[in-house]
């Protein structure tokens, strides 16, 4: 009768613990309001670069010169699709992945929202403690999480690479 109830004890810390891997797997997964083909569609122009690293190369190791495109453009201005209730984080995944280009991001449950860490295999801190991506809309810094901005249309996204926490991107969100 002691080796049922071991068993019955152990069972139900084996469903504990999967159902902990499954909430964790869900708190992983991308966030995202809409799939696709939810709403109505319309465009929006995307980029993404990182130029700031053309005249700072000595600041990456030597072999992620390769990553850093000679015009420091790694997805030229383009009209894409967005959906309606996308956000800027939505359409940025999307365009990465149809585009084969390598992405990372993580979740960030205080801000409720995704912070990209790579694009291109170009991560945050490659060129210092204060480099990272930010991404900018209709010319603006926003200030929040690119999963809680949702797109209109005929929005201009871009994401730039920071090597000073968007003091040389014009992206500061604060002064020293």
């Amino acid at each position: 009768m002691g080796g049922y109830g071991i068993n019955v004890r152990r069972k139900g810390r084996i469903i504990a613990l999967f159902v902990v891997l499954a909430l964790l797997a869900g708190a992983c997964a991308a966030p995202s309001a809409v799939q696709p083909g939810d709403g109505d569609s319309f465009t929006v122009t995307l980029s993404v670069r990182a130029d700031t690293l053309l005249d700072n190369m000595h600041l990456l190791n030597n072999e992620m010169h390769e990553l850093v495109p000679d015009d420091g453009v790694i997805f030229p201005a383009a009209v894409v699709t967005a959906f309606e209730g996308e956000s800027v984080f939505d359409v940025l995944l999307r365009e990465m992945r149809d585009a084969g280009i390598h992405m990372a991001f993580r979740n960030t449950p205080i801000y409720d929202s995704a912070y990209v860490t790579a694009i291109n295999n170009i991560y945050e801190f490659d060129a210092g403690p204060l480099s990272g991506w930010m991404y900018r809309v209709n010319g603006e810094f926003p200030g929040r999480g690119s999963s809680r901005y949702f797109l209109l249309p005929d929005d201009v996204i871009e994401w730039v690479y920071t090597l000073d926490l968007g003091r040389d991107t014009g992206g500061a969100l604060y002064d020293e």
